[in-house]
């Protein structure tokens, strides 16, 4: 770690790159009172507003509301890297771990929904920088060479396009003095300004005639018989059908915090590069990169020539604890400093201009889970395990299936109808959560996964950070 680690982080502004900005909308008013409505959609990030964009579109004339504890995209949906993933089942290889019959089906759906995605926001004329590109994944010991080899020839059987580069290869990506091979992953994923597609969806829907009302936090849903009260501190909505999309949070129904915990993950932004520091470090055809590791780290860059690195240090508090306390880590933001300089050493001296974490909802899949209740009048979804940029739109569709009763080809997937394996209650699940993380970690160092690992492996259960 170069040795001003602390003061670079320190002067770095502690707030979201993507949000921090003046044109920022302002916030639509807090409900009060009563209301009634055909659907309401509890939470406003990318699940909450591509399930009332879905359900506009397909009936003009359906009356939707949604509710927001607190504004459009607090959460996961602006605090990400923009990386908008094909897959839906948290990368190839784990939905071949677990859903190897379906898997194909999977496949084509989240190509489909990563094209319709793109088609959307053409569309509506959302302009969130959004461009399709490679995904490079680099080998940074021997291990991970050996691993990214073996996932070629699967990738082969499988005919999924793909480049597996030789050292020199993976240098002439980006230059970094650690990359001893890579994997490429083509035509998989596409980049964006996470804040601006939240932005233009919330637009669109309002134009669509959605109602939506922010820092109106949900204190409980009772059920009416044939409707839903959904209720906040100041109002009240009588509700046909109700959509909970709050990801990490899972509330307010308590089932979800079963298959659901919040892993905070951590993020830097560097300011501008210079074209002498671009030329230094190459990656000219501005990829979207990732490494090997169980414990990765996540860049690329944005339109003006940042970097943004994330991820490695992933961070689970006890009891779910979540909130602005676990927001702002110096040692986690120092590390992933010192990780950004072993990275590119030509770079040592750029400054960073923000730093952030936020929760990932996580399920012991890796993958979204599924539910309803009150004689299928909700359903909920949660849990997409840091690649919901993508996999928000898929859910989206499978909760508004569920909720409104349809049979669909969605809904049929194993994936939907099988939940995860729920993880146990405190003081159980921090115990077995922090075992995992040192066993992940020494994975990474050894290249065995170890004892924990494998049993996990056995009961369905991924891994990774």
């Amino acid at each position: 770690m170069p040795c001003d680690a602390a003061a670079l982080i320190s002067s770095a502004k502690p707030a979201v790159f993507w949000s921090d900005r003046p044109d920022a909308p302002e916030p639509c008013p807090a409900l009060r009172g009563p209301i009634n409505t055909d659907l309401c959609i509890i939470g406003a990030g990318f699940t909450g507003l591509w399930t009332a964009l879905q359900a506009l579109e397909e009936n003009p004339g359906r009356r939707v509301v949604l509710l927001e504890a607190e504004n459009v995209a607090f959460g996961a949906s602006s605090r990400n890297g923009g990386f908008c993933e094909a897959s839906l089942t948290h990368g190839f290889f784990n939905g071949l771990r677990h859903w190897a019959d379906d898997l194909s089906t999977l496949e084509r759906l989240g190509t489909e929904n990563l094209s319709a995605i793109i088609d959307t926001a053409q569309r509506h004329g959302i302009d969130a920088d959004i461009h399709r590109t490679d995904q490079v994944s680099f080998a940074l010991s021997d291990w991970q060479i050996t691993a990214l080899a073996e996932n070629a020839k699967i990738y082969t059987e499988h005919e999924i396009p793909h480049a597996l580069l030789t050292a020199d290869g993976a240098r002439a990506v980006a230059d970094s003095p650690t990359y001893l091979g890579a994997l490429v992953d083509h035509d998989s994923l596409a980049l964006i300004d996470p804040a601006r597609l939240a932005w233009g969806l919330r637009d669109t829907v309002l134009k669509l005639g959605a109602s939506l009302y922010e820092q109106s936090r949900v204190t409980s849903i009772t059920d009416a018989g044939s409707s839903l009260l959904v209720s906040t501190n100041d109002g009240r909505v009588s509700a046909d059908r109700v959509v909970v999309a709050t990801n990490a949070w899972a509330e307010p129904v308590r089932q979800m915090r079963r298959y659901v915990v919040p892993v905070y993950d951590h993020v830097l932004m560097t300011e501008p590069l210079s074209d002498h520091q671009m030329a230094e470090i190459g990656w000219s055809d501005r990829q979207a990169l990732t490494d090997a590791a169980n414990q990765f780290h996540y860049y690329r860059l944005t339109a003006d020539n940042r970097i943004l690195w994330g991820g490695y240090d992933a961070n689970y508090y006890f009891g779910n604890g979540m909130g602005p306390a676990y927001e702002q880590r110096p040692s986690s933001h120092q590390l992933l400093a010192g990780h950004f300089f072993d990275t590119f050493p030509q770079l040592e001296g750029l400054g960073f201009s923000h730093r952030w974490a936020g929760p990932i909802g996580t399920t012991s899949k890796f993958t979204a889970a599924f539910g309803h209740g009150y004689d299928n009048k909700l359903a909920w979804v949660a849990g997409y395990a840091g690649l919901g940029v993508g996999a928000s739109r898929f859910g989206a569709g499978v909760a508004l299936d569920l909720v409104d009763g349809l049979e669909t080809e969605r809904t049929q997937l194993e994936m939907v109808r099988k939940k995860p394996l729920p993880f146990p209650p405190e003081p159980l699940r921090n115990i077995v959560i922090q075992a995992t993380r040192r066993a992940i970690a020494k994975n990474d160092r050894t290249g065995r996964p170890g004892m924990l690992l494998r049993v996990l492996e056995r009961f369905g259960v991924g891994f990774d950070s």
